[in-house]
């Protein structure tokens, strides 16, 4: 008869799944790490407190009984949820061993997801990550409700209660119809665009403000026209129609030419660009390991894009943490 206070312990559980998977006590106990003695005890112990017999062995062969097989799923469901229990654990003391939801602005996620997660799938393999691509404000919107742990932005978020790690500099390359007169050119005067009708992203976007930052500081108003664009894939395909010009960050130049529809053209130095880095609750308390992964996303992403305007942010060192800007209050 079943002892009504009795509760079945994990290693008499864990005992009882192993040998219903193996029919072997010797294999079993060698899976285990404990000795076949110890094994039956094991056993043993959970038939006495459960009141009925799981096992049976004979000289000849290991089997379950009638009882055994109805309670064998139950006990694979518990053990199963032991071990989610322990990984779990395991991704809270090192948030790289469990899941991570990352978030990253529309002109970031499409030019460095597929390093991204190449990446990940090799160096962090245990790694269960979720990707959210949104606009910035809610993005970091999303990091202080806590519904996100990370987020790739342009620098500085200056978010309060946040931590920045700066990643890489990018520069911005300036998207023209083919055939134009500045396709191609190596330094251009980013003045030389008081003269182009300039297609922006629209409000919300952080690159639209980088932009129009861009045509400030060169001096000038551009000439907006009436076209705005809810991604940069379709600023893109506005421009290769001949509706004007835009700006595009350096990680996008080898996806968005690849039509052969695009022409580019780089500027003058000093050349205007942003700086991509992540961002994260301070509250979090995970500083070094957040950093670790920083300083992968930068490697991979570096590394995929070799040719000219993506370099390591100046204040990170490729293969190493880099340091950690913060936020100016904390998050209510």
């Amino acid at each position: 008869m079943t002892d009504e206070s009795y509760q079945p312990s994990p290693a008499g559980l864990r005992a009882f799944v192993t040998v219903a998977r193996k029919l072997h006590f010797g294999s079993a106990a060698t899976e285990l790490g404990i000795s076949q003695p110890a094994l039956s005890q094991a056993l043993a112990t959970l038939e006495a407190g459960l009141g009925m017999r799981l096992v049976e062995r004979t000289t000849r062969r290991v089997f379950l009984t009638s009882e055994g097989e109805e309670l064998l799923p139950k006990a694979v469901a518990v053990v199963r949820a032991m071990d989610e229990l322990t990984l779990a654990a395991r991704g809270a003391e090192d948030p790289l061993q469990g899941a991570l939801r990352l978030g990253l602005i529309p002109t970031v996620a499409p030019y460095v997801l597929p390093a991204i997660l190449a990446g990940v799938a090799v160096e962090l393999p245990i790694l269960r990550l979720q990707v959210v691509e949104d606009q910035t404000a809610r993005l970091l919107a999303q990091l202080r409700d806590g519904t996100i742990d990370l987020a790739v932005l342009a620098l500085p978020a200056e978010a309060p209660g946040t931590a920045e790690v700066p990643m890489y500099d990018e520069d911005f390359v300036l998207a023209l119809p083919a055939g134009h007169r500045l396709a191609g050119r190596k330094r251009v005067d980013p003045a030389a665009m008081a003269e182009l009708p300039l297609l922006l992203l629209d409000e919300g976007h952080c690159m639209r403000d980088q932009a129009l930052e861009v045509c400030q500081l060169a001096g000038f108003r551009p000439d907006l026209g009436q076209t705005r664009a809810a991604s940069l894939a379709t600023a893109v395909q506005c421009v290769e129609g001949g509706l004007g010009v835009t700006l595009i960050p350096a990680t996008a130049v080898d996806a968005e030419t690849a039509g052969g529809r695009l022409a580019t053209a780089t500027f003058a130095a000093p050349r205007p660009g942003r700086r991509i880095g992540l961002v994260y609750r301070e509250s979090a308390g995970r500083a070094q390991a957040y950093a670790r992964f920083a300083a992968l996303l930068r490697d991979v992403i570096v590394a995929a894009s070799p040719g000219v305007g993506i370099r390591p942010a100046p204040d990170t060192v490729p293969g190493q943490a880099q340091g950690v800007r913060r936020g100016r209050a904390p998050i209510a």
